[in-house]
């Protein structure tokens, strides 16, 4: 594995850390409605090509309460992995979850950036992993706090992406019929004026009848 090889399906895993109410209060640096947008299409990025997905949470009763609904919506089937520590790799069931994927190269977004991304970032670099950390869907207390996190753990060997760059690279060739469709789908509901764009084309291009809610 090489952070020179792109991103697929095949070779990686998709991790949520901490999208939970309390600690998006707590964000500055990104709009949260933003925030949420992004977040829940790279689930939904996910689910299209079937790339195993980890939650985990922490203090949800006291403190933090529940992952955000629209994101668990995405993967019913997944159980959140509870915590007491920030650092989820300090925690012994996530760990044994990031391992039980065999995957080396770990996808990671996480509120918030200074702690709940960076910390674990840095501890899976130390162990040989992989990480790209998703600078849209991972929110810091200030931008100062966000972006001088994500220079630390550059530093260390982490690979900054974005939501949407995700989503192309598993696609990354438009003749893969069986994910375009959906992949288009989910560029409509979540990717702004790009998801715009394509529906201007599809009207005024392709001819396509009009779309019904």
């Amino acid at each position: 594995m090489s952070i020179h090889e792109l991103l697929d399906p095949t070779n990686s895993t998709l991790i949520f850390i901490d999208h939970q109410p309390q600690m998006a209060f707590g964000v500055a640096n990104i709009d949260r409605q933003t925030l949420k947008n992004n977040t829940v299409a790279l689930a939904k990025a996910g689910k299209i090509f079937n790339v195993p997905t980890i939650f985990t949470s922490v203090e949800t009763k006291s403190f933090s309460g529940y992952i955000w609904p629209e994101l668990l919506a995405v993967h019913p089937e997944i159980t959140p992995i509870e915590r007491s520590s920030m650092n989820s790799w300090e925690d012994a069931a996530f760990v044994a979850a990031v391992k039980a994927t065999g995957r080396k190269k770990l996808v990671i977004s996480a509120l918030w950036t200074e702690v709940c991304l960076t910390f674990p970032t840095l501890m899976a670099l130390g162990e040989g992993f992989e990480v790209y950390v998703v600078t849209d869907t991972s929110g810091g207390t200030s931008v100062d706090a966000h972006e001088r996190s994500i220079d630390r753990m550059v530093q260390a060997g982490a690979v900054p992406v974005t939501w949407q760059q995700v989503l192309l690279e598993y696609q990354r060739d438009w003749a893969r019929r069986d994910t375009y469709d959906a992949v288009m789908d989910l560029v409509r509901e979540h990717s702004g004026a790009y998801g715009i764009g394509v529906d201007y084309a599809y009207t005024m291009v392709h001819g396509a009848p009009e779309r019904k809610a």
